[in-house]
């Protein structure tokens, strides 16, 4: 002991004596314990270099699920035209908030495609991407002798959904305006699709000229469209709808060929609308087959409200076609402060219920005039929808 304490007491640096030899055994004790440390570090430097199962605890662990909305398909180029030729990608987008949506449950963090996801669809509520809302679906149209007709596609959606225009899905009040007569009037047309805004349904005049080509112009500036079907009203023929009218004494086959003669004249619309036809939608052996061939295509039909006698809400809901009754004639009387009017009676009505409709016409009045209060209206909290947005579907329940 007395050794050790001078060994601790020498300064640094001088040599120490060597052990005695009755130390050896001492040796050979601390040699054996350095080894067995050695040998730990050795197999703890081995683990160490190994892939640990933690070593990554993001990936470790288990994730969240993480859900995002599916980009829609990339549209394939194709010429622009209203024709059954034309193809259309099925690009879709969510048009109606609170519905189904194709989602992606993604397992894996990182920017690139989920390696596995779980898809929620519901053909009903996808609609055009409003950039290519001009080119009609392939997918929605049936070839005729007359031209290209709206029909429902293989996987469900139908013309109504597609076609319709997205809106905020919110239960604020709500006011839908359409205004007829569109492809008569050359310059009245043009008007009305630059002018208006883009939330005003414009409605197609199956006897106007370019009708094609106006399609494609109001799709592109984002209205929703309808067609307008001639339909008899009384005192027929002095009062004439015009060219193909369907009438109460015409047999359902030629009503068929009528109605399918309007509906090939364009594409891209929602649904139809009738113009005139007090007659004709008070009786149930015409208008039946009528409302059965819109179910079967996938169309929505929309009453102007002018005639108290219509059947048309009871054979929608039977026959599955989406619905909208029109509430006021927005310019019966052509004078500016009476449009007015109505159109203010159509926000108190939408406040009051929820939703209100409008009917007008492409007059040169009426566009300025609604353009003026839609403008207006917007600031008073009134969201200005397209027609399908409060159509009622029996279809959706």
């Amino acid at each position: 002991m007395a050794d050790i304490g001078k060994d601790i007491e020498r300064p640094l640096g001088q040599a120490i004596r060597p052990p005695r030899t009755a130390s050896h055994g001492i040796n050979t004790r601390a040699l054996v314990a350095a080894l067995a440390v050695l040998a730990m570090a050795g197999v703890s430097g081995a683990i160490a270099l190994r892939e640990k199962p933690f070593r990554k605890p993001q990936e470790a662990a288990v994730s969240t699920p993480k859900v995002t909305v599916a980009p829609a398909p990339a549209p394939q180029p194709t010429p622009a035209a209203p024709l059954a030729t034309t193809a259309t990608p099925n690009t879709g987008t969510p048009m109606k908030s609170g519905g189904p949506q194709i989602i992606h449950v993604q397992t894996e963090e990182g920017d690139g495609p989920p390696k596995a996801a779980i898809v929620i669809r519901d053909p009903s509520t996808l609609g055009q991407n409003l950039k290519i809302a001009h080119i009609p679906d392939r997918a929605l149209i049936e070839a005729s002798d007359t031209g290209p007709l709206p029909v429902r596609a293989a996987d469900g959606r139908r013309p109504f959904d597609v076609y319709a225009r997205p809106w905020s899905g919110s239960r604020g009040a709500r006011v839908a305006i359409v205004i007829g007569g569109l492809a008569v009037s050359q310059t009245g047309t043009q008007a009305a699709i630059t002018k208006l805004p883009a939330e005003v349904t414009l409605a197609f005049a199956p006897q106007g000229n370019s009708i094609g080509r106006w399609m494609q112009a109001a799709r592109q500036s984002g209205h929703e469209i309808v067609l307008q079907i001639p339909l008899e009203p009384f005192d027929y023929p002095n009062v004439n709808p015009g060219r193909n009218t369907l009438t109460v004494a015409a047999s359902p086959d030629e009503n068929l060929k009528s109605l399918h003669w309007a509906l090939s004249r364009t594409t891209n619309y929602t649904g139809v609308m009738n113009y005139m036809g007090a007659r004709f939608s008070a009786d149930a052996t015409a208008m039946g087959p009528l409302m059965a061939e819109l179910g079967k295509r996938g169309l929505a039909y929309v009453d102007d409200g002018s005639s108290a006698r219509s059947l048309a809400p009871d054979l929608a809901l039977k026959d599955g076609v989406p619905f909208v009754a029109g509430d006021t004639a927005i310019d019966a009387v052509q004078d500016r402060g009476e449009i007015l009017k109505k159109l203010d009676s159509l926000e108190a009505t939408a406040r009051a219920k929820g939703s209100a409709v409008g009917i007008g016409s492409a007059f040169d009045l009426t566009v300025d005039t609604v353009t003026s209060w839609i403008a207006e209206a917007k600031k008073r909290g009134i969201e200005i929808v397209p027609i399908s947005a409060v159509a009622i579907d029996p279809q959706k329940g």
